[in-house]
């Protein structure tokens, strides 16, 4: 099983790593704090020290269309926001 399946690179999570020096990552949505924790260390080869997680629920969209009422939704997404220890850093486009 792999507990991290993408960082997250987006305008907000940018302004996060700089500002505060947290890291934002998609999760697989079974894994709990203590597994991200040990992927991240592992992956990245820092030393980490608090791990925030978020679940985000699946969105259901719906469509009218000839044969009735067509639904269908996305994923469910867990999403883990990661504090590093002081001075560690990650280079996510390197990687």
């Amino acid at each position: 099983m792999s507990v991290i399946i993408k960082p997250v690179i987006s305008e907000k999570a940018s302004y996060l790593t700089d500002l505060r020096g947290v890291y934002s990552f998609l999760v697989d949505p079974a894994a709990n704090k203590i597994q991200i924790k040990d992927a991240v260390e592992q992956t990245y080869g820092v030393k980490v020290s608090d791990v925030n997680t978020m679940i985000y629920a699946p969105k259901v969209s719906r469509r009218y269309t000839k044969r009735g009422l067509q639904v269908g939704k996305t994923n469910k997404l867990k999403k883990a926001v990661v504090k590093l220890a002081e001075g560690e850093v990650i280079d996510i486009f390197s990687v």
